[in-house]
C-alpha cells in the first residue's frame, strides 16, 4: 500500500465545480479553502453546518478473535471500555512515551473496530501494526481507506439537517462519542458523534464509497456547506485540539514531545490493568505520575514532562506562527506549536438567553508547547518576526457545553476587573428589600399562573408556623444504646420541637403507610446523599478496618432521560459509587427505555442488565416524570435473581402523590423512599427519607446507618421552623390528600388533553392520557425551550424549560415541563386548565400577548385550597402573628 502518487477523494469533482482550491496533504489532492475563504467557512460551521470531506484520513478495520488484544497492545487507551455504539479517542504510542500519531477508535459492531488515523500517517501507522502482529493469533487488519468514505458534518444546524434526511433508524445519543447505524435518504450510513472542530454537535459519517456521490449531494442540498482543510485547522485550533506534528510528535527543537504534552492524554491514555502490558507503558507511566503533580503544583517529577501544550492569547500586536519562541520574563520558557488569526461571532445577552450576532471579531490565538511549571494567568512574550508581543496563558480559547452553539472565550473576559458600587444608606437598602419582594410575592401570588412542576405554595398556617421561634434554635439529638435508643438531645429548651418531631415522623409513617421516618434531612438532594453514604456504611459493616468499598453497581436514570441530578455522578452519587474497572467510568448503568416513549422504563430490558450488572442499589424517580415507576416490576426480577439489592424511589416530584391516585412504593416492593417535600407534597423546602424495614429485618443496619448519615452525618442544625411548618403541612396532607391527587392526576390529563387539542406538541403516550403524574411535558422546537419560556413569562404563565431525551442539554432545550400541582391547590379544576391551555396556545403559537387575560384567570385563584383555615385556626394564627 505504498504512495506513489497523489490519491483523491470521491468528492474531488464536487470540489472542483465548487471553487475549491486544490492543494496536497498528506499524500491527497485536497480543497484548503472555497471562494468564501478560511475566514467564512470558519464562521459557517460555528452558526450553520459545515460539510468537510474527511476521506483522506485513513480507515483500518480490525477484527478476528484478538483483535481486542491486539488493540489493547497498540493504542493508549482501554479498548474493553467501549461496547457496541461507543467511540473513543485513542494515541497511537512508541516504546519512549511518544506518539507515533492520534487517532479514533470506533465499535459500531460485536465483532470488528473501525479506527481513523491521519492520512499523512497511514503507511506509518499500517507498518507499525503489522510489526506487531506476530504474537496475536487471530487479529484480521484490513485498509479500507478506499472502500469506506468518510464526511464530518459539523455546527449548530448538523443535527436538524439528518432528522430531516431520516428514513430509519436513529440519530446517536446526545452524548459525545456515541454510535448509530441509520438509512438517510435511502442512503444507509454510520453515524458518530465526534469531530475535529470543537462543535457541541458534530456528526461524522461513514458509508461505502458507492454512495459518495448521493451523500454529498443530499446533505450540500439541504443546507450543508462544503468547507476546507484552512478552516478546519482554524476550528481545531480554537477548540484546542491537537495536531499531530504541531502538539504531537518532535517538538521546534527536534525532540520527541511525551505524549501527555498534550493534555488530552489524560483522556486518551489508560493503565488499566486490563490493557496488560502494552507498548510505552512504563514510560507513559512516568509522565501520568509527573503530570498528576504538576497538576497539584508540584514538580518534583518534571524531567518526565518538561514542557506542555497550552492554549495562550495574544494580547500585543501580531499573529503568532509555529515555531515562534515563547519567553517569560526574558527566559526561553518554549515554542508556539500551532497559531493564527481565528474569527468569532460576537454573542448579545447573557446566560442562557445569549445569543449569535450577525457581529463579527477577529483574534490571535495559539497554542505553546512550554515549560510545564507555568499556569494560567501568567503573562509571557512571543517573538513574532523580530518583535516581542505580550501573550498571556488563558485555560480556553472557546467552551462547548452550552449546546447548540460553540462560543467563543474571550482572554480579558476570563478577568473581568472590579467595579466599586456606590455606597448607600443601609436603610434604603432595606425599604428597596421590603417593596421589591412585597411585588415579586403579589405577582406570584396573584397575578401569574405557576406551572413549575418543582414548586409548591405553603398555606398561611405553614408559611406562619415556619417563622416561629423554634426557626433560631438547635434540637442536635441522636439515639444512645445505653438508654435503650432513647433520643438524647445536646440542648436545653428543646421538648417541644421534639414533640413537634416524633409527631412529624408519625405523620410522615401514616402517609406512606411505613414503619420509619428520617425528617431532620433538610433538603431532597441531602436525604439522598445521606442515603448512598449509609449504603457505603452498610455495604462495609463487617469490615470497619479496612478502606471502605464504594458500591460497586448502581442502576438509574440517565439525566437526559430525565433522571434526578442527585442521583447521577456528576450530581450526590460522586462520592459513593465505584469505577467500573472496565469502562473506567463511574459503575452506573442506565435504565433503558422504550423506543416509542422515551419517558417509560423498557421493563424487559432490564432484565439482562439486572443479570449482567447485578447493581446494588437500584435509584428510582425522575425529575420529568409522566408515568409510574415499574417498582413492582423490578422487584420481582431482583428476588428472582436472588440479588442483594437496595430498591430505592425518589419521589421529590410525586411524593404528594404517593397512594392510590399513583403508585404505593412500599407495596410495590421499595426497600427506601426519599424525596423533597416542596413539590406535590404541602410542605415548605425540606427533604424526607422513608423505610418500611422493622428492627431485626435484614435491612435494619442500612436504616440504622441512615439515621446516622443524616445526624451526625449531614446535618446539624436541621431547620427547626421548617421543620415545624412540615409538621402542619403533614397533617394538612394526610387530612386532604385522597380528594387531592385524584384532582392534581385528573387536571393534568386533562391540561395535557387540551394544550394537544389546541395544536400543540405534547409528549408521553396518549393512551395514557400523555401524563400519570402532575406534569405535562409541551415540545416547543429544537433549542426554543429558553425563548418560549422567556415569553410566556412575560404574559405572566411560569413554567420551565427542558431538555427532552433526544436534546444534548438544557441549553438545547426544545420543550416545557410544566406541573399542575400549585394551581389545583389554589382551585383551578378541568375548564379552567383549559382556557389555560387556549391562552398558552396563543402566546406559543400566535405570539399574542394575553398578559391581562392571564391576570384575569388567576384573580379568580388566590385563596389555598385543601388547607385549614376559618373560625377554627383564625384566632390562633392572629395570636401567632402577633408574637413575630
Amino acid at each position: 500500500m505504498r504512495m506513489t502518487e497523489l490519491h483523491r477523494t470521491p468528492f474531488i469533482d464536487f470540489h472542483q465545480e465548487a471553487g475549491g482550491q486544490i492543494v496536497e496533504f498528506g499524500g491527497w489532492e485536497m480543497p484548503i479553502q472555497y471562494p468564501s475563504g478560511i475566514v467564512g467557512e470558519h464562521l459557517i460551521t460555528r452558526k450553520g453546518a459545515g460539510l468537510f470531506d474527511v476521506s483522506h484520513m485513513g480507515r483500518f478495520i480490525v477484527s478476528g478473535d484478538d483483535a481486542l488484544g491486539f488493540l489493547q497492545h497498540v493504542l493508549t487507551n482501554n479498548v474493553a471500555a467501549l461496547d457496541v455504539g461507543e467511540s473513543q479517542y485513542t494515541i497511537i504510542p512508541n516504546e519512549s512515551g511518544g506518539a507515533i500519531d492520534d487517532a479514533y477508535l470506533y465499535r459500531f459492531e460485536e465483532e470488528n473496530y473501525l479506527l481513523v488515523v491521519n492520512a499523512s500517517n497511514r503507511e506509518k501507522d499500517w507498518d507499525h501494526f503489522q510489526s506487531h502482529l506476530e504474537g496475536f493469533g487471530n487479529v484480521i487488519l484490513e485498509d479500507s481507506t478506499m472502500d469506506i468514505v468518510m464526511v464530518s458534518l459539523q455546527g449548530p444546524e448538523s443535527k436538524n439537517i439528518l432528522t430531516a434526511l431520516l428514513d430509519e433508524g436513529e440519530l446517536p445519543d446526545p452524548m459525545r462519542n456515541t454510535l448509530s447505524e441509520v438509512i438517510l435518504g435511502g442512503v444507509t450510513v454510520r453515524l458518530a458523534r465526534t469531530g475535529y472542530t470543537g462543535e457541541p454537535l458534530c456528526f461524522e459519517i461513514f458509508c461505502d464509497v458507492a454512495h459518495a456521490d448521493v451523500l454529498w449531494r443530499m446533505l450540500t442540498e439541504n443546507g450543508a456547506e462544503p468547507i476546507g482543510l484552512g478552516a478546519r485547522d482554524t476550528l481545531r485550533l480554537e477548540a484546542g485540539l491537537p495536531l499531530y506534528g504541531h502538539e504531537m510528535g518532535l517538538d521546534a527543537e527536534g525532540n520527541e514531545l511525551p505524549v501527555f504534552a498534550c493534555p488530552l492524554a489524560k483522556f486518551a491514555v489508560s493503565l488499566s490493568p486490563l490493557k496488560g502490558n502494552f507498548i510505552g507503558k512504563e514510560a507513559l507511566s512516568r509522565q501520568q505520575k509527573a503530570f498528576a503533580r504538576i497538576v497539584d503544583r508540584d514538580f518534583s517529577l518534571k524531567a518526565d514532562l518538561p514542557r506542555i501544550a497550552k492554549a495562550v492569547a495574544i494580547t500585543g500586536k501580531g499573529i503568532a506562527r509555529q515555531g515562534n519562541m515563547v519567553f517569560r520574563e526574558g527566559t526561553h520558557v518554549g515554542y508556539v506549536s500551532s497559531g493564527t488569526m481565528v474569527p468569532y461571532w460576537v454573542m448579545e445577552g447573557e446566560g442562557i438567553h445569549s445569543r449569535l450576532t450577525g457581529e463579527k471579531g477577529r483574534r490571535a490565538i495559539c497554542l505553546a508547547i512550554i515549560d510545564s511549571d507555568l499556569d494560567i494567568g501568567d503573562t509571557l512574550q512571543v517573538d513574532i518576526r523580530g518583535k516581542m508581543s505580550d501573550a498571556v496563558i488563558v485555560p480556553y480559547h472557546m467552551r462547548s457545553e452550552a449546546p447548540p452553539y460553540a462560543r467563543p472565550i474571550l482572554w480579558h473576559e476570563l478577568r473581568p476587573g472590579v467595579e466599586k458600587t456606590p455606597f448607600a444608606e443601609a436603610s434604603q437598602k432595606i425599604q428597596a428589600l421590603l417593596s421589591k419582594a412585597a411585588e415579586n410575592t403579589a405577582w406570584r401570588q396573584r397575578e401569574c399562573i405557576n406551572l413549575i412542576p418543582s414548586e409548591q405554595s405553603v398555606s398561611p398556617m405553614v408559611k406562619l408556623l415556619s417563622a416561629m421561634d423554634p426557626a433560631g434554635r438547635y434540637a442536635e439529638h441522636k439515639k444512645v444504646a445505653a438508654f435503650n435508643e432513647a433520643e438524647v438531645f445536646y440542648y436545653q429548651g428543646t421538648e417541644f420541637i421534639a414533640n413537634v418531631e416524633s409527631l412529624l415522623q408519625e405523620e410522615m409513617r401514616t402517609f406512606f403507610g411505613c414503619l420509619q421516618a428520617e425528617t431532620r434531612v433538610i433538603s431532597g438532594q441531602m436525604a439522598n446523599t445521606a442515603v448512598f453514604s449509609a449504603m457505603v456504611d452498610y455495604i462495609n459493616r463487617a469490615d470497619r478496618k479496612s478502606e471502605q468499598r464504594r458500591m460497586r453497581s448502581v442502576m438509574n436514570h440517565h439525566i437526559i432521560k430525565g433522571g434526578h441530578l442527585s442521583a447521577q455522578p456528576m450530581g450526590a452519587l460522586r462520592d459513593f459509587i465505584a469505577r467500573n474497572p472496565r469502562t473506567e467510568k463511574p459503575a452506573v448503568v442506565n435504565f433503558p427505555v422504550l423506543v416509542d416513549n422515551p419517558y417509560r422504563i423498557d421493563v424487559d430490558a432490564c432484565r439482562v442488565l439486572l443479570e449482567e450488572e447485578t447493581p446494588e442499589l437500584i435509584i428510582f424517580g425522575k425529575s420529568m416524570i409522566l408515568h409510574k415507576e415499574p417498582v413492582k416490576e423490578i422487584r420481582a426480577m431482583v428476588d428472582a435473581m436472588g440479588l442483594d439489592t437496595v430498591l430505592m424511589y425518589d419521589m421529590a416530584h410525586v411524593l404528594g402523590l404517593a397512594g392510590p391516585s399513583f403508585q404505593d412504593p412500599f407495596a410495590e416492593g421499595a426497600d427506601l423512599v426519599t424525596g423533597s417535600t416542596h413539590k406535590t407534597f404541602f410542605g415548605p423546602q425540606r427533604g424526607v427519607i422513608t423505610s418500611n424495614v422493622d428492627v431485626g429485618d435484614s435491612k435494619y443496619d442500612l436504616w440504622d446507618a441512615i439515621t446516622r448519615r443524616t445526624f451526625p452525618g449531614s446535618v446539624s442544625n436541621h431547620h427547626l421552623g421548617t421543620l415545624l411548618g412540615l409538621y402542619a403541612a403533614a397533617i394538612e396532607m394526610n387530612c386532604f390528600k385522597e380528594t387531592y391527587q385524584k384532582k392534581v392526576v385528573d387536571n393534568a390529563r386533562h391540561f395535557a388533553l387540551a394544550l394537544s387539542d389546541c395544536g400543540l406538541n405534547v409528549a408521553g403516550d396518549p393512551s395514557l392520557g400523555y401524563t400519570e403524574t402532575h406534569q405535562v411535558v409541551i415540545k416547543v422546537g429544537y433549542t426554543k425551550g429558553p425563548e418560549v419560556a422567556t415569553r410566556l413569562e412575560e404574559n405572566n404563565i411560569v413554567v420551565n424549560y427542558q431538555a427532552t431525551p433526544e436534546e444534548e442539554g438544557f441549553t438545547a432545550s426544545g420543550a416545557l415541563r410544566t406541573g399542575v400541582q400549585e394551581m389545583t391547590r389554589f382551585g383551578m379544576e378541568k375548564e379552567d386548565f383549559s382556557a389555560l391551555a387556549e391562552l398558552m396556545a396563543a402566546v406559543i403559537n400566535d405570539g399574542k400577548n394575553v398578559k391581562e387575560e392571564v391576570i384575569t384567570l388567576r384573580s379568580r385563584f388566590t385563596e389555598m385550597c385543601y388547607c385549614f383555615k376559618g373560625e377554627a385556626v383564625a384566632p390562633l394564627m392572629e395570636r401567632l402573628h402577633r408574637l413575630i
